[in-house]
């Protein structure tokens, strides 16, 4: 499945057509879509699992049949990835760590011990996101988790985090996570989230209340406290303007918090090769600057999934069809077939984004645009 592994990377480097850097839904996908129009793809990933936050979702997908409506992520992993390493001209790299992107082209790979040096035509970033920290007194006390240690904890080893869980942040990671949690046979306290709404989906909290657990908007963490782990917090309740007021404390006994704040792009790469980088809130952080075709300000260089913009795995999956389409288009390869595939994955794009829970991308696409 790789010819790669047998390389000291010392020396000359060895010249491929697409890079594709992490082996998430949209890498996955940009591999897939790659390979499917003719390109000799090469797909890296620092994991020894393929999927990204896939392998970590026991929930069904909302959207439609072709985002794997009413399929789990740990089974749409499985699928995507059946399907790269079944296509023609794919080579697969895990626990494939890239160390940078240079000027003159060439990506380096740390790989087994050995040092590979790698000349795309085309690359395609594909790396994801990693979770936001939020600042309390203790924050740092064993029980403290992040919503993704959470799910791996879970669903990946089939291991409980603890007895009685505290959930901040009532997006859908949180509301999700909670209802994982109560399936588990695990106590959850109550969700608390700092804005005055929901901000996931009704029908995801909706299961968690009719399960008995109480939703607290405009309320956060004053501080942790425990010895020596996680006892428990206090939580107090925010004005209009998010700032604590007194008076309104209340203890709240467990031995699990587990933060759902939200994601930020990993971009390091493309900080490291001059992408023009803007920072867009709607989006997360920091994100590149990027066309309709997701090529960014240096040429040959391609996003999808959420280091271009903190969306749903569904998004991600089409804009890594669209990356890579547009990568082997690029390429002089396709034909007429890459121009369908590019113009079914913008309108699917344009339908997941449509309504209300589309604003926010919306919002921060417009503001990146301009």
């Amino acid at each position: 499945m790789s010819g790669l592994d047998t390389q000291d990377g010392v020396g000359t480097p060895r010249e491929v057509q697409v890079v594709v850097v992490g082996a998430g839904p949209a890498g996955l996908s940009a591999a897939r879509s790659a390979a499917s129009l003719g390109a000799q793809v090469v797909l890296l990933d620092r994991e020894s699992r393929p999927g990204g936050q896939l392998i970590k979702q026991t929930h069904m997908f909302f959207g439609s049949r072709a985002q794997y409506a009413g399929t789990r992520g740990i089974d749409i992993a499985r699928i995507l990835y059946d399907q790269v390493v079944s296509a023609e001209g794919v080579e697969v790299l895990l626990d494939a760590t890239v160390l940078g992107r240079y000027p003159d082209s060439v990506v380096t790979v740390e790989h087994a011990g050995r040092y590979l040096k790698l000349k795309p035509e085309r690359l395609i970033v594909a790396t994801g996101a990693s979770e936001k920290v939020l600042p309390f007194p203790n924050n740092d006390l064993p029980g403290i988790y992040g919503a993704g240690a959470v799910q791996t904890l879970m669903n990946v080893h089939g291991v409980r985090p603890g007895n009685r869980v505290l959930m901040v942040g009532a997006g859908n990671i949180g509301l999700i996570v909670s209802y994982q949690l109560l399936q588990a046979g695990v106590e959850v306290a109550g969700i608390i989230e700092a804005a005055p709404t929901i901000g996931g989906y009704l029908v995801h909290a909706s299961k968690v209340r009719r399960s008995g657990v109480p939703i607290l908007t405009s309320h956060t963490i004053k501080e942790a406290y425990g010895e020596p782990a996680l006892e428990g917090v206090v939580v107090w309740q925010l004005d209009e303007r998010w700032k604590p007021i007194p008076g309104t404390e209340r203890d709240i006994s467990v031995d699990v918090v587990c933060v759902a704040v939200g994601l930020n792009p990993l971009t390091e790469i493309l900080f490291q090769a001059g992408c023009d980088m803007r920072y867009v809130a709607e989006l997360g952080g920091h994100v590149p600057v990027r066309g309709d075709d997701l090529q960014t300000t240096v040429p040959g260089i391609y996003v999808a999934g959420d280091c271009s913009g903190i969306e749903e795995a569904s998004s991600a999956m089409v804009e890594g069809t669209l990356a890579g389409a547009c990568a082997a288009a690029s390429l002089g390869l396709g034909g007429e077939q890459a121009d369908v595939v590019r113009e079914r994955a913008l309108a699917e794009l344009y339908e997941l984004r449509c309504g209300s829970a589309g604003q926010k991308t919306r919002d921060g696409l417009c503001r990146l645009a301009g």
